[in-house]
């Protein structure tokens, strides 16, 4: 729309609003300001979504390099004890499967030493009319404790306790004391803080009026595997099974427990379901971006995105990957749908928990698979050579996956530059608008004072003119009433067709 002005309005004093001029030719420009900004919008929009679906890529990829290696998922071995609450077990990785028959003879526990009960815990255990004495004690049959007593300073109980406590913290003798009170009086208790021989606890000299029971504990842990005898100095027993941890419960020495050593098919199932999992959501998300809204008919805001293309065909391409290892061959498992992951028509994977068995398709159920070969499944995904179908998925996401040349890294590296020129075009755009502002106003400012200013000269004019009509050419003009000029008024239009251009562009 032109800008056009009212001949009338113009000539009466009132000016022109220069503010509403002004914001009329700047508005004609500001369309391309519009249109930098919705781009740079939709670009963000852009970059979140592939930030997003880079984020699955790199979910994908975990799962995928877990199924991999000799230390991955597909390893995961289990042990089981038929008796839990008398002992249980767990396995690490390169655990060999076999059963063992387990028998705990005794517990490892910790050494304690106990006094017979005295009156009170604040009476001196010193014997009248000694001042001082002494209190040693053997840890572990190596380590001496020993505990110098003085009067009035640790010659109670109580006291005596703190002197143990303070003590072993500074020498790292791992005994801690206590004072147990009950109905029959107070008694001095010392515990070793390790189990086992290393924990026993004995007492080697003792010139105060305490009197201490006989000690309690501080022995190994006994099992019999398979008839062989082991000791322990914990209930955590590692070494016994090679790569297998038991925790001894209950001491029975007359219920042997059978503790199973073999493959953690559930392990290795809950690996296989996740990585389809994260698979799904990749494939999923980006076929959200191709996928066709009916009621805007128009695709995500990747749907143009050639990257994703690329993406999502390496993909597909992958899923079909087929090996051609001798091994995986020999047992029939060549690519996912001969283990009962099947593909959809959407490009997600399915894993079959039953046999899938129609006119048209035979599928196997992968837990019967699992079941009937674990080696074949867990060479299939991946070998010593590492060409298993995780070993090659797994490649291939690095490369995807790599920071500087990885597919959507490079899409987004590309989106970003172009919302970095886009932001400085509509700052230097902004930068000219200002500037332009400047001069327009500037100029209209003067035109509105001409235009309020025109009535006064006006008046003079006619003054002057009608002196010399009368023959006096001599005469004063006139003085103006109106000595203000009135403030601009808009008289700013629609009725003219004339249009501004550049800083003037004003139709009388």
């Amino acid at each position: 729309m032109g800008i056009s002005f009212n001949a009338a309005n113009l000539l009466n004093g009132n000016g022109i609003d220069v503010n509403s001029v002004v914001s009329e030719i700047q508005s004609a420009q500001s369309g391309q300001l519009t249109a930098w900004q919705g781009d740079v919008t939709n670009l963000q929009t852009q970059a979140t979504a592939i930030t997003s679906i880079n984020t699955d890529v790199s979910n994908l990829a975990a799962g995928a390099q877990g199924l991999t290696g000799s230390s991955g998922a597909l390893t995961a071995v289990s042990a089981t004890s038929a008796q839990p609450l008398i002992v249980s077990a767990t396995a690490q990785t390169g655990a060999t499967a076999g059963n063992y028959s387990v028998v705990v003879n005794g517990l490892a526990s910790i050494g304690t030493l106990y006094t017979d009960e005295v009156t009170s815990a604040t009476t001196s255990i010193l014997t009248s009319p000694a001042t001082s004495g002494d209190l040693a004690l053997q840890i572990g049959g190596g380590t001496t404790a020993d505990i110098p007593i003085t009067a009035g300073k640790n010659d109670t109980l109580t006291t005596l306790a703190n002197s143990i406590n303070s003590l072993s913290a500074t020498n790292k003798w791992g005994i801690t004391a206590s004072v147990v009170t009950d109905a029959s009086g107070a008694r001095l208790a010392i515990y070793s803080q390790a189990s086992g021989s290393p924990g026993a606890l004995l007492v080697t000299n003792n010139t105060t009026s305490l009197v201490f029971e006989d000690p309690v504990g501080g022995a190994n842990a006994l099992i019999h595997i398979n008839g062989v005898p082991f000791s322990s100095t914990t209930n955590t027993v590692s070494g016994a099974i090679p790569d297998v941890t038991l925790n001894l419960v209950t001491a029975d020495s007359a219920t042997p427990v059978e503790v199973t050593v073999g493959p953690d098919t559930t392990a290795i199932t809950n690996s296989i379901n996740n990585f389809v999992v994260e698979y799904n959501t990749l494939i999923g998300d980006i076929n959200t971006q191709f996928t066709v809204n009916a009621a805007t008919n128009t695709e995500g805001p990747l749907g143009s995105d050639t990257y994703l293309r690329s993406l999502q065909s390496s993909l597909l391409a992958n899923m079909a990957y087929a090996t051609t290892d001798p091994t995986s061959v020999g047992s029939g498992l060549t690519n996912l749908a001969s283990l009962g992951i099947v593909m959809n028509s959407d490009g997600t994977l399915t894993v079959n928990q039953t046999t899938v068995d129609t006119a048209t398709e035979y599928s196997p159920g992968f837990p019967d698979v699992l079941a009937a070969n674990l080696s074949a499944v867990q060479n299939f995904f991946t070998n010593a050579n590492s060409t298993g179908f995780a070993d090659n998925l797994n490649a291939a996401l690095a490369n995807l996956t790599e920071p500087s040349t990885g597919i959507l890294n490079e899409d987004l590296a590309a989106n970003q530059s172009q919302q970095a020129g886009l932001t400085t075009e509509i700052t230097n755009f902004q930068t000219q608008m200002a500037a332009q502002k400047i001069q327009l106003d500037a100029e209209f400012s003067q035109v509105n004072a001409n235009l309020e200013a025109y009535p006064f000269l006006l008046q003079q004019v006619t003054e002057i003119l009608g002196s010399m009509s009368s023959g006096n050419l001599t005469a004063t003009p006139a003085t103006n009433t109106n000595t203000t000029p009135t403030a601009g008024q808009s008289t700013v239009g629609s009725s003219s067709t004339s249009s501004t251009s550049g800083t003037s562009g004003t139709s009388s």
